[in-house]
């Protein structure tokens, strides 16, 4: 999928891995001001916005989804709005992007603005060297699985969320108890993306390791933040672009409202 940057869009930002939930609030607030206050023309949410999306059903409680929901869907009157699936919310359905205001992006998508083109992934494709998740990504992409999973009921699919998180949550503890190699996007693999997309440089989230990387030949890769509004200090960031072909800039949510 590719997106042409529109005329008037003057800056654009990237945010991911919000992980938004009803149990911790604080994200959901932080995006809401956030929201209110961008002076951007395109905002691209680039996977993870829930902790989890067990189907769009979850709208019919009109509860904190539907809040969520209905806060970009009012930013989706001012500016762009584009939303990619990350490996949390993967089943994120067009009645969802729908009740945001949102465009669908593929994965992975190119924004051509001005000379420079940006690949748009949410980077868990990319971590090959992680092969057990790689099998249950396989797995749980499969149309078969996730017609099962729908078919379950609405209680029945959030018990099995919360059980494969409290997985995830053991899996990540053991990992840093026995200081295991931490697994990062493979460098090939984000070099043949961009080539087979002829694009310039990569933006992504997932790892949770906000950097850039010199893929080498003018390519680079820019990991955006991801957002933990408990950790000290709160970690929430932008990244910006300001031009078509500027450099991206990594913004607080207070300078992102601000740096006009």
């Amino acid at each position: 999928m590719e997106i042409t940057a529109a005329p008037h869009w003057q800056t654009v930002d990237f945010i991911s891995d919000l992980h938004l939930q009803a149990s911790e609030p604080a994200s959901f607030h932080a995006l809401a001001g956030y929201l209110e206050t961008t002076p951007a023309q395109a905002l691209f949410i680039l996977g993870d916005l829930f902790e989890v999306w067990v189907g769009d059903d979850v709208l019919d409680d009109d509860g904190f989804e539907a809040d969520v929901a209905k806060a970009l869907h009012a930013a989706s009157t001012r500016l762009e709005l584009f939303i990619l699936c990350g490996n949390r919310d993967f089943l994120m359905g067009e009645r969802l992007r729908a009740a945001c205001g949102a465009r669908t992006l593929d994965e992975p998508s190119v924004l051509q603005w001005g000379s420079t083109r940006w690949l748009l992934a949410h980077g868990d494709a990319q971590c090959l060297g992680d092969l057990p998740y790689q099998a249950f990504r396989t797995q749980v992409r499969s149309a078969a699985w996730q017609q099962n999973f729908l078919n379950q009921s609405l209680a029945e699919r959030q018990a099995l969320a919360r059980h494969m998180r409290a997985q995830s949550e053991a899996q990540k503890k053991q990992l840093v108890s026995t200081q295991a190699p931490w697994i990062d996007l493979d460098a090939q693999a984000c070099r043949a993306l961009l080539a087979a997309h002829h694009a310039d440089h990569m933006l992504h989230g997932h790892t949770h390791q906000p950097a850039r990387h010199d893929l080498g030949q003018g390519h680079t890769r820019w990991v955006l933040s991801d957002w933990d509004m408990h950790a000290t200090p709160p970690r929430a960031e932008v990244l910006r672009l300001q031009g078509c072909d500027a450099e991206p800039r990594r913004l607080s949510l207070t300078e992102a409202a601000s740096a006009h």
